[in-house]
C-alpha cells in the first residue's frame, strides 16, 4: 500500500478544528465571563475588550475563548491587573484621628484593621499618620495594591488641610505647587487651590512620611487639621468618620483604569 501524501490529506471541518483549537487552550472559566463578573460590562462588552487587544493573561494578549484559573492567572485590563481571584475584597474607610494605620500595635491603641472586618485578612493601600483623617483603601489584592501605592504611578491622593496663621500668601501657595523643599528631596509639583482663607486643597501622587504637613510647615503654616478627601477616582462625602464600605463596581473598574493611565503617562 502506497504511503498516504500529506500534502492530499483532506482539510478537517471546521467545528473539528475549532475543538482542536479549544482543546489547545488553558482550562477554566472564559475570560469574558471573568471580566463581567468583576464589574467590566456584558459579556459582549467584554468581547470587546478582549478583541480589541486590552486584555493579558500573565503578560501576553488574550484572544476571544481563552480561558483562565483565577487562582494562577494574572488578568490586566489596559496594563493594570485587576482581582479575579475568589475570596479579594476591596474597603473603602474613612479613617478618625487617633486610629493608627497598621496590622497591630503594642500599646494597644484601636487601628483601622479594627473596624472592617476581621476575614479574609486585609491590608491598607499607603497610609495615613495617627491624627489625619480621611479615606483610606483597605484590600488583600496585591497586585492591584502595589499598582496604587508605588510612587513611580501612584495615583493622585487629594487632601484638605485647614492650617495656622490665616491666608496663605499667592508666593507661597506657588511654592507648593512647583515643589517644596524637605530633608528628604524636593517635592513633586502639586495642584493647590485656596478654597477658603487658611484652609489648602492640595493634590499630590508622592507618598512621603507626612508629607503634606512637612510641605505646609515649610512654608510657614502648620497644618492644624488633615482630611483626604479623594484616593484616585474614589470619594464619598457621605461615609462618615469611622465607617467603612465595599468599593463599587464601578470605583474597581474606575480604579484600574486610573492606575493604567498613570502608568502610561509616567513610565
Amino acid at each position: 500500500m502506497p504511503d498516504r501524501d500529506p500534502d492530499n490529506v483532506p482539510e478537517k471541518p471546521l467545528w473539528e478544528q475549532m475543538a482542536d483549537r479549544s482543546a489547545e487552550l488553558p482550562k477554566g472559566e472564559r475570560l469574558q465571563k471573568v471580566l463581567a463578573a468583576v464589574g467590566f460590562g456584558s459579556r459582549r462588552t467584554c468581547d470587546d475588550l478582549i478583541a480589541a487587544g486590552r486584555v493579558t493573561v500573565n503578560g501576553e494578549v488574550a484572544i476571544l475563548g481563552r480561558r483562565v484559573l483565577a487562582d494562577v492567572d494574572r488578568v490586566e485590563v489596559d496594563g493594570a491587573p485587576i482581582g479575579v481571584k475568589p475570596g479579594l475584597v476591596y474597603y473603602l474607610l474613612n479613617k478618625p484621628a487617633g486610629v493608627i494605620t497598621t496590622s497591630a500595635d503594642t500599646h494597644g491603641r484601636r487601628t483601622v484593621l479594627d473596624i472592617v472586618p476581621a476575614e479574609p485578612r486585609v491590608f491598607s493601600i499607603g497610609r495615613l499618620d495617627l491624627e489625619t483623617e480621611g479615606l483610606l483603601l483597605i484590600t488583600n489584592d496585591g497586585a492591584l495594591a502595589n499598582r496604587i501605592a508605588h510612587p513611580s504611578h501612584g495615583v493622585d491622593k487629594e487632601y484638605l488641610a485647614e492650617v495656622d496663621g490665616g491666608a496663605v500668601a499667592a508666593g507661597k501657595i506657588r511654592q507648593l505647587r512647583e515643589g517644596v523643599e524637605l530633608e528628604d528631596g524636593v517635592t513633586a509639583p502639586a495642584k493647590v487651590s485656596q478654597p477658603e482663607p487658611g484652609i489648602l486643597r492640595i493634590v499630590i501622587h508622592e507618598g512621603k512620611n507626612r508629607q503634606i504637613r512637612r510641605m505646609c510647615e515649610a512654608i510657614g503654616h502648620p497644618v492644624r487639621r488633615l482630611v483626604r478627601t479623594r484616593v484616585g477616582p474614589i470619594t464619598d462625602r457621605n461615609l462618615q468618620p469611622g465607617e467603612w464600605r465595599e468599593w463599587t463596581d464601578d470605583e474597581r473598574n474606575a480604579m484600574v483604569e486610573a492606575v493604567a493611565t498613570t502608568i502610561a503617562r509616567r513610565d
